[in-house]
């Protein structure tokens, strides 16, 4: 019984707490002020505090999970080891020769993409972003589309 009790006083104390109102007001020095208790005579504003929105982790964690396994579909789908196999020796040289071209776009892509981490001024920053954005169309064109 005691513990129902405190659990009742517990709750009502943090219930209390969080339906307080705010109140600010500016002093005759200009500096604004709030407070969870009006100044008085002083002029103030209550300051409507609107409830926190949360999202469980779980649909976080389905949500990524979703995106992930779509990605995987679609890399799966692009990939080039499923397509129907032409002439040996030419096609070989050619297939080669492709992989050879979009492994040197991710490497540059990659790259970049290291250097935007490290960080850089706006400009520099701008001229990296448009680098990126024209080797990754290259790479979509000539490894992914085909």
């Amino acid at each position: 019984m005691p513990w129902i009790l405190a659990t009742f006083v517990f709750s009502a104390i943090f219930n209390a707490s969080a339906h307080a109102e705010v109140y600010t007001w500016i002093d005759s020095r200009g500096i604004a002020h709030f407070s969870d208790y009006p100044p008085g005579k002083i002029p103030h504003q209550e300051i409507d505090i609107q409830p926190t929105s949360t999202v469980p982790m779980s649909e976080n964690l389905r949500q990524g999970k979703r995106v992930s396994g779509i990605r995987d579909d679609v890399r799966g789908l692009l990939s080039t080891s499923d397509r129907p196999v032409r002439n040996s020796g030419a096609a070989a040289k050619s297939r080669a020769k492709l992989q050879k071209i979009c492994d040197n776009y991710r490497r540059k892509l990659d790259r970049i993409q290291s250097k935007l981490r490290s960080g850089y001024s706006n400009d520099k920053g701008n001229t990296l972003r448009h680098q990126r954005r024209k080797i990754s169309q290259q790479h979509s064109r000539e490894c992914i589309l085909r």
